[in-house]
């Protein structure tokens, strides 16, 4: 299974469509909230940008919650 890592902001409505399909489908995600100044700097640091959601896979960066939701949709992660 690849490393999963989502940055979220708890008052993003995209971010919680994603965290609400993680949790109905019981998929294990590390996830970094970017009110955290350490998390806005490394998601930026990685993805060029703040935008959330961001599901990090292995490392390398997707947004937009209709992407990351088809992502686990389709990786059965």
């Amino acid at each position: 299974m690849p490393e999963l890592r989502m940055f979220f902001k708890p008052t993003c409505p995209f971010c919680l469509k994603v965290i609400d399909y993680i949790g109905v489908n019981g998929i294990s995600v590390d996830l970094s909230d970017i009110n955290d100044n350490d998390n806005a700097s490394e998601l930026v640091k990685i993805g060029g940008k703040r935008q959330v959601p961001c599901l990090l896979i292995d490392g390398k960066p997707l947004y937009e919650s209709d992407n990351i939701i088809d992502w686990f949709k389709n990786n059965k992660a």
